[in-house]
């Protein structure tokens, strides 16, 4: 069976390229460097029989130029670049694992936290400049902390929280109340969420529901004195709209590891000052880099034992 892997974090992990060549001989990786997009990935999966994906865009157009494909290994956990439909339409198995990340994203999410409250990020870039700012924010302890999306990531946030005596408020579209009473959670609508809460993070897929789900709307409600975070998908977050509320100052600031293009490409919005941003690496610490991989290579293995059967 021929394998080919398209995601570069997967393909620049050594230990994961040869667990999947000792398993699979005539695999092919990414050595690009470069997430591969059109062109350049349909001649790059031509005549692969399985794959092993990442965030790359696999969607009818594409797969029709892919005859051969016969099933689709998720690296990650987010299924949002993977037009399901035209999988099944064509035959296609998809085989994927929830919550492989969750810790590293829920690390994350808390490092941000952290960073926002006691200014460490603005006043480490300030001493670059010899600056000597004295402001060391407020303590993340105490503090009321609005988690939209209670998930596999976001319950492990709520772990995580528990040492800092936190108020949590949670919005999820699922019944999550049996949950929220063993954690002592208060379930709130997103309205009286984004109303009271120093601090959202933000854990939902990405879906029509929550495309565009934060816009100046929803900033003008927050307080002025709070943050906002995004670990889960680019495009959730109007980029626009929080470049006009950081710069007005409608929030205090906020913290993106996603972008609804990446690489993003507005500079105005990465350079303001009360914004943190990272290059979509919150499900990268290396365990969690390692076991994505295991898990996408163990699918294959799956799927491999099923057609020998």
């Amino acid at each position: 069976m021929k394998v080919k892997v398209s995601t570069i974090a997967f393909s620049n992990n050594q230990s994961l390229v040869d667990l999947l060549i000792e398993h699979f001989p005539d695999s092919e990786v990414n050595t690009d460097g470069t997430r591969l997009t059109g062109k350049d990935l349909i001649n790059f999966l031509e005549d692969t029989d399985a794959l092993i994906v990442g965030l790359e865009k696999i969607d009818g157009e594409l797969l029709d130029q892919l005859p051969r494909l016969k099933y689709i290994s998720k690296y990650g956990v987010g299924l949002d670049n993977i037009d399901l439909n035209a999988c099944k339409d064509r035959g296609i198995q998809i085989g994927w694992t929830g919550g492989v990340n969750k810790r590293s994203v829920a690390e994350m999410a808390l490092g941000f936290m952290l960073a926002l409250c006691r200014n460490l990020y603005s006043t480490s870039n300030q001493m670059k400049q010899l600056i000597w700012n004295k402001n060391g924010g407020y303590q993340l302890s105490g503090k009321t902390i609005g988690i939209i999306g209670l998930g596999n990531i976001g319950k492990e946030l709520v772990e995580l929280l528990k040492p800092f005596g936190c108020t949590i408020l949670v919005n999820d579209i699922n019944d999550v109340s049996n949950f929220a009473l063993e954690n002592n959670l208060v379930v709130v609508d997103k309205k009286e969420l984004i109303k009271s809460a120093d601090i959202i993070s933000i854990h939902t897929p990405a879906c029509e529901d929550t495309l565009n789900l934060f816009t100046l709307n929803e900033f003008k409600m927050m307080k002025s004195t709070s943050f906002l975070i995004n670990t889960a998908r680019g495009g959730i977050v109007n980029e626009v709209d929080l470049k006009i509320a950081l710069k007005e100052k409608l929030i205090s600031g906020a913290a993106l590891d996603v972008y609804s293009e990446e690489p993003p490409v507005d500079l105005g919005l990465l350079e303001m000052e009360n914004l943190i941003c990272t290059p979509h690496t919150g499900g990268n610490a290396n365990e969690a880099v390692f076991a994505m991989g295991v898990s996408a290579i163990n699918h294959l293995l799956a799927f491999k034992k099923l057609l020998i059967n």
